[in-house]
C-alpha cells in the first residue's frame, strides 16, 4: 500500500502563523498557530501514517489565498476542500459553509439545519474538530444567546474574524 503524501506550507497572516496542507483531493487543513513547531505538531497529530512534505510551490499559493481571505472575508478562496471527518462532521462542515460572510448561527441552528435538532452539543464537537479554519467558517457559530464561545484557534482570533466580517 502506498503512503499518502500531504504537502504543506507555512505563512504569516494578521492573525498569526498559518499552515495550509494539501492532499490529492484538495486542502485538508488550514491551521492557525503561534509557532512553526506547534503548527507542524498539530498537523502530525491530525494525519498519522502519512508522508508530510513542506514547501510545495502550489501550497505557497494556497497560503497566499488564505491570507487574502483573512483580510477580505467576503472573498472565498478558490481551492477545493478535502477535510477528513466522520459523516456527521462532514454534514456540519457543509452547513457551516452556507453561513454567509457577516452572519452567525448558533449551534442549535446548525443542528436544525442538518436535521438533527437535538444535536447542538455534537455540532459544537464537530466545530472543534474542524481541520480547515476560515474556509470552513466555524468561527461564525456562536452560543444561542449570541455570545462568543470557544474556538479551536483561540477566542481572540474568532472575535477578530467576526469583526472583519462585520458580524460583531
Amino acid at each position: 500500500m502506498e503512503i499518502e503524501t500531504i504537502t504543506f506550507g507555512l505563512g504569516d497572516s494578521s492573525l498569526g502563523m498559518v499552515l495550509v496542507a494539501r492532499r490529492s483531493g484538495g486542502i485538508c487543513a488550514i491551521l492557525f498557530g503561534d509557532s512553526e513547531k506547534a503548527l507542524i505538531e498539530d498537523l502530525q497529530g491530525r494525519f498519522q501514517a502519512v508522508c508530510l512534505k513542506c514547501d510545495d510551490p502550489a501550497v505557497a499559493a494556497d497560503c497566499l489565498q488564505v491570507a487574502a481571505q483573512i483580510e477580505t472575508p467576503a472573498r472565498r478562496a478558490a481551492f477545493k476542500l478535502n477535510p477528513t471527518g466522520t459523516a456527521f462532521q462532514q454534514r456540519v462542515w457543509r452547513a457551516l459553509r452556507d453561513i454567509p460572510c457577516g452572519a452567525t448561527a448558533s449551534y442549535a441552528d446548525i443542528a436544525k439545519c442538518i436535521d438533527a435538532p437535538k444535536a447542538a452539543r455534537a455540532v459544537a464537537g464537530a466545530c472543534a474538530a474542524n481541520p480547515i479554519a476560515v474556509a470552513i467558517p466555524c468561527h461564525r457559530v456562536v452560543r444561542g444567546d449570541g455570545g462568543l464561545s470557544g474556538y479551536r484557534w483561540g477566542v481572540a482570533r474568532k472575535k477578530a474574524l467576526l469583526a472583519r466580517e462585520g458580524a460583531l
